[in-house]
């Protein structure tokens, strides 16, 4: 699943992602990603921080708190790339992993790729 306000940022994801053999699912916004996630039950969510009707720090947080999306590994994926902000996104919200944008593409597939592997073991 992919989360951010931008549809640019979701369509450029989207294309990465599939070309890297992966099916999305697109949430425009962290209330979107609440309401779809248990539904769509995603092996992975990347989530930008910044958006309009909730912030990504409490999306992921709601996440990793409820037992039903809980074991669902969240990268932030964010411009947001100071000390404080990243040590946030894994003290505060409980993420997985901190990518900052603009990610190069191999390295969005290769963190991709190692939390699917962690989730799975």
């Amino acid at each position: 699943m992919v989360v951010d306000d931008d549809s640019d940022h979701v369509f450029v994801l989207k294309i990465a992602l599939r070309k890297g053999g992966y099916d999305v699912v697109e949430a425009y916004g962290g209330k979107e990603c609440l309401s779809k996630i248990v539904k769509a039950k995603p092996d992975l969510v990347i989530m930008d921080i910044m958006m309009p009707d909730m912030n990504g720090w409490d999306v992921c947080k709601k996440i990793k708190e409820d037992p039903l999306t809980s074991a669902i590994p969240v990268s932030m994926l964010s411009v947001r790339g100071e000390e404080e902000d990243i040590r946030k996104s894994f003290d505060y919200a409980h993420a997985d992993e901190h990518m900052r944008k603009p990610i190069e593409l191999g390295k969005l597939i290769n963190t991709v790729e190692s939390l699917l592997s962690r989730a799975s073991t």
